[in-house]
């Protein structure tokens, strides 16, 4: 197929495939598998090309913890963990908010965004049904509270991983240069929340005093199963936090710490993996390819050339665009391909231009995990709370999600431009 007609059937399929995603007429799954069928038989990608083109880690990543969580869930462990959330926080859903909030950007600076959703939405569900209160507030609290954390660290999202391994920075250039803006974006994008869902979080007396009487070691339903779980979740972050120093993927962490928590609990796997979100594992993988097309065409990287070009060189004007390029780009793009393509345009630019390069680099971080909060499919945190609600009876749609998060987004990058700007552009 000749380039440009390569290009053309690619970014057309996408776009038709954005469409139907965000007009909801179609399961998001169906529309991205269909669309990634479709760049096979047109012959924008072959079928190893398509293959290629899935990161395999993070559906690895995926498939272990949810593994993990399907296990750990009929102890009863997330219904004992509810219940004492409830009770520290006085039954109150603005304070729960934030502390559930506070506790998913923290586990996301040390975990993958995509664990800690895990492990923390089972949680929320379970809060939501005890005070009988819409989760829909506390689900976008903790997508966006999981982004944010991501950001500050360099194992937080995969964006920064890629970042560090191709520039030589270290987990505390991550956690001195990015901490404080997440911080402050954080507060800011909390503060936001609560305001938006302020008619939202309310609980009746009734409720919250009928869920402060109970008793939560009642919902343990099996106590062996609880220090198994226990026991193989801290081994599996133990080994998240070591990975990248004995040379393991966070899948085949995920994916040990899964097998482990089968073998000791003699689950039956045709039980537990109905327990696996496989709509959602679909929809990445469908997504993944839609995406592959789009790199194979050229499209991203024509994209990304041109956006470099027209800052002219200038360091301050390159790191605002950077900084919302990447931003805009990954709210409607993966950003792992995008981060991609843009690390070898920043080197080519710094060793052609003599550019300082350090400001354009934290810009593509913040840029491009921050950026996630924007759409549903942002960020692979974002796909599979919704993936989850969904399964709980409770569809987030592309509209609803977007009427929040995109707001939210754009608060995040007008601090991170000043903070770009007053750190490293004065």
């Amino acid at each position: 197929m000749l380039a440009e007609h390569q290009a053309a059937v690619a970014g057309g399929v996408f776009l038709a495939a954005y469409a139907f995603i965000v007009s909801e007429k179609l399961h998001r799954t169906l529309v991205a598998i269909s669309g990634a069928v479709v760049l096979i038989l047109l012959g924008v990608l072959t079928q190893q090309q398509a293959i290629a083109a899935i990161d395999f880690g993070t559906i690895g990543l995926l498939i272990g913890m949810m593994i993990i969580v399907a296990v750990a869930r009929r102890s009863g462990v997330f219904e004992y963990a509810a219940i004492r959330a409830v009770k520290s926080t006085g039954g109150d859903p603005r304070r729960m908010l934030v502390v559930l909030g506070a506790v998913t950007a923290l586990a996301s600076a040390l975990l993958d965004n995509v664990t800690t959703v895990l492990l923390i939405a089972p949680v929320t569900f379970s809060i939501a049904d005890e005070l009988d209160i819409d989760v829909i507030p506390f689900l976008f609290t903790e997508i966006m509270a999981s982004n944010i954390g991501g950001t500050a660290t360099l194992v937080g999202d995969p964006p920064n991983i890629m970042i560090g391994s191709a520039t030589g920075l270290g987990f505390v250039d991550f956690l001195v240069n990015l901490g404080p803006a997440v911080l402050v974006v954080f507060v800011l994008t909390t503060a936001a929340t609560l305001w938006w869902f302020r008619h939202a979080l309310r609980v009746e007396e009734e409720a919250r005093g009928r869920v402060l009487a109970l008793a939560e070691r009642e919902a343990i339903k099996d106590w062996a199963l609880v220090k198994q779980s226990v026991l193989v979740v801290a081994v599996t972050v133990c080994g998240f936090l070591v990975h990248q120093y004995v040379g393991l993927e966070p899948a085949t962490v995920a994916l040990a710490g899964a097998s482990l928590l089968l073998l000791v609990s003699r689950a039956q796997p045709e039980e537990i993996l109905l327990g696996v979100e496989w709509p959602t594992i679909f929809f990445f993988t469908g997504l993944f390819i839609l995406v592959g097309g789009l790199e194979q065409a050229g499209i991203i990287a024509a994209a990304a050339r041109e956006a470099l070009q027209v800052s002219g060189g200038n360091l301050a004007a390159s790191a605002v665009l950077v900084l919302w390029f990447s931003a805009l780009a990954s709210a409607f793009v993966d950003n792992i391909p995008f981060v991609a393509t843009m690390i070898p345009l920043l080197k080519s630019m710094g060793q052609m231009g003599g550019v300082p390069l350090e400001p354009l680099w934290w810009s593509l971080a913040l840029g491009a995990c921050l950026g996630g909060n924007g759409t549903l499919v942002g960020a692979s945190a974002n796909v599979v709370v919704a993936g989850l609600s969904e399964k709980r009876g409770r569809r987030i749609t592309f509209a609803e999600y977007f009427r929040v998060g995109f707001p939210a987004m754009l608060l995040s990058m007008a601090l991170c431009t000043g903070y770009v700007y007053l750190v490293y552009l004065r």
